[in-house]
């Protein structure tokens, strides 16, 4: 088992690189200059230069590539020359000096994301810090919605096979896997945060915290979650339903289960104790992408429904072509779906250790 857990974390490191270097080269070949457009239309030639310097965007694409890889690596290397690029400072890199060889220190530091275009010099990680959090609570919070009422249906859909109730379902399913997330988040913010309102008493729009009537502190909103989550979840809980269904399905007709039939158990005994641990494997392994592809698939939703997260802050970036923001969300999102399925893969492993033995 550590040795298949060993080669998933290998297998994780390569593709966080190559996805790091596409990242980078996607939006250092697109048509602008990074300078102009971090200090707008009033800029000098003076200023221009001073900011390309201080950034790094002077010098080759190959060199702002290392300076690019050595800014996301905890263990990074550091020029002594104060008008270099990699110069430690504090206010630059949350950086601990290590040891020096020659002219060139090596420190250990938190991943620097750099700096937005557009927020006064803010560093991106503060900013994906300030919104990650509120779109990670939208994500699971879909997530539980999709897994408790999909595992539900598709059980009870297996069940009924070939009954109305199943067909019922299906055409549920089916339904929810084609309408797009943004038009399904369109209608439910107008029918039930406009047209019954005064039933539901939800908002169109809204955070998971907002200003009081007085505009001192923020209060904890719980019911704008509920639009954007039930929005979100309606796509991965239609898939879950088909898979569970499926997959149980499948699970019943094997041998242990008419066993376990001809033993007298009740067909709920079967299901609980004996078919579901394994009918969930197809679910989990979906459910993980699902999740991770969630935390870019919200940026539509956030945006309408004016959810303050990390994919509204995307279409904010995008909109006003603050790359460093647009390059952070994205590698963070890449980094959290590849962690997810490491721990996805673990768990299939041990939900069947023959995986892992392979």
């Amino acid at each position: 088992m550590l040795s298949y857990i060993l080669q998933k974390i290998g297998y994780a490191i390569l593709t966080l690189f190559g996805v790091t270097t596409v990242i980078f080269l996607l939006f250092n070949i697109l048509p602008g200059d990074p300078a102009q457009m971090m200090l707008g239309q009033n800029e000098s030639e003076e200023q221009l230069k001073a900011v390309r310097a201080k950034y790094g965007f002077d010098q080759s694409l190959t060199r702002q590539y290392f300076y690019y890889l050595n800014d996301l690596s905890p263990v990074s290397f550091h020029s002594e020359n104060p008008k270099d690029y990699t110069y430690l400072t504090e206010e630059k890199y949350n950086a601990v000096p290590l040891f020096s060889i020659g002219n060139t220190e090596v420190a250990f530091k938190t991943p620097y994301l750099r700096e937005s275009f557009q927020k006064s010099g803010k560093k991106v990680s503060s900013v994906i810090a300030e919104t990650l959090p509120n779109t990670f609570v939208l994500a699971v919070s879909a997530i539980v919605i999709a897994l408790l009422i999909g595992i539900f249906l598709g059980i009870i859909s297996a069940l009924n096979k070939d009954s109305a109730l199943d067909k019922a379902i299906q055409v549920l399913s089916t339904l929810g896997m084609s309408v797009p997330s943004f038009f399904s988040a369109i209608l439910f913010a107008w029918f039930f945060g406009y047209v019954l309102h005064e039933y539901t008493q939800l908002e169109m729009t809204g955070s998971l915290y907002e200003l009081d009537d007085f505009g001192e502190e923020n209060t904890l909103q719980l019911k704008n979650l509920i639009l954007p989550a039930l929005v979100l979840g309606i796509r991965p809980l239609a898939v879950v339903i088909q898979l569970m269904r499926n997959s149980l399905l499948e699970v019943m007709q094997q041998d242990y289960i008419r066993t376990a039939r001809a033993k007298g158990l009740s067909t709920r005994q079967i299901v609980v104790k004996h078919a579901l641990k394994n009918a969930l494997n197809p679910v989990i392994t979906a459910i993980s992408g699902w999740f991770a592809s969630m935390l870019a698939g919200a940026v539509f939703v956030e945006y309408i429904f004016g959810w303050n997260g990390l994919g509204k802050e995307i279409v904010d970036a995008l909109n006003t072509l603050d790359l460093p923001i647009i390059m952070g969300a994205v590698l963070i999102i890449a980094l959290m779906f590849i962690i997810i399925n490491i721990f996805v893969d673990i768990i299939y492993g041990w939900l069947d250790p023959r995986i892992a033995n392979t």
